[in-house]
């Protein structure tokens, strides 16, 4: 099943260091299959508070982001974001195409006793 890994970032500085992990990131993303789905566009807010704006990769599945994640080139490389440029980072696994959101309610209506 499809994973994501996404970041929440707030951007204070563009410098060298920022710059060359933008130009080396894909490199360590090629051996696990990822590709930028949202990469250095505008957010269009339309609930709450969200400041910067947030970056999507997708693999094939959980485990190659993982291992994306830890692979010694992205490490390598995680530094030259995390010293210039606050922010959060998850994986999440994506839902089946047959996926139905009232099922889930009817569950969690369920379990709840409702």
């Amino acid at each position: 099943m499809t994973a994501y890994a996404i970041a929440h970032i707030r951007p204070e500085t563009v410098n060298e260091d920022v710059l060359r992990y933008i130009e080396a990131i894909q490199a360590t993303m090629d051996p696990f299959d990822g590709r930028f789905l949202v990469h250095g566009r505008e957010v269009e807010v339309l609930e709450g508070p969200f400041p910067g704006t947030v970056v999507v990769v997708g693999f094939p599945d959980l485990e190659r982001a993982r291992a994306w994640y830890a692979s010694d080139a992205y490490q390598a490389i995680i530094p030259l974001r995390t010293d210039y440029v606050p922010g959060e980072v998850i994986l999440v696994e994506g839902v089946p195409a047959d996926y139905d959101a009232a099922k889930t309610a009817a569950g969690l209506r369920e379990a709840a006793g409702l």
